[in-house]
C-alpha cells in the first residue's frame, strides 16, 4: 500500500501557507512532553483506532508524525485501509524535523 510522504521542508512550507493541516503525534505522551511541532496534538499510535473516525470527518489534511516516521507511517497505513485517502506521514519524523532547522515546542494540554 502506497504511503503520502513529506519531507520537513515541504511539511514547513505547508505550515506557512493558508491549507489547514491537521498535525497529530503518534508518540508517547512523555516522548511528545519533550516538545511538538507548533499546533500539533498528541494521540499515541495505540490510540488512534479509537479516533480515526473522528479524524477522518474533519475534512482536512492530516500529517502524522513520530520520532523516526516509523509509527507514523504505521498510522498512515491505518487511516488509507480504511479510505482516508488525506493522511501524510512526516518522512524522518522530528528527527528530520529539528535536523532541517525547524523547532518544538512545548506540548499544549487539552482542557
Amino acid at each position: 500500500m502506497f504511503i503520502k510522504e513529506l519531507e520537513a521542508d515541504e511539511l514547513a512550507q505547508l505550515l506557512a501557507g493558508d491549507e489547514v493541516v491537521e498535525l497529530i503525534d503518534v508518540r508517547t505522551p512523555g516522548e511528545a512532553a519533550r516538545g511538538v511541532i507548533a499546533g500539533g496534538q498528541n494521540l499515541p499510535l495505540h490510540l488512534l483506532p479509537l479516533h480515526a473516525d473522528q479524524i477522518a470527518h474533519r475534512g482536512r489534511k492530516v500529517v502524522f508524525y513520530c520520532r523516526s516516521g516509523a509509527r507514523s507511517a504505521q498510522a498512515c497505513m491505518f487511516m488509507a485501509q480504511r479510505g482516508f485517502d488525506e493522511a501524510y506521514n512526516l518522512r524522518g519524523g522530528v528527527i528530520s524535523w529539528v535536523r532541517n532547522g525547524q523547532e518544538l515546542v512545548e506540548l499544549r494540554q487539552s482542557a
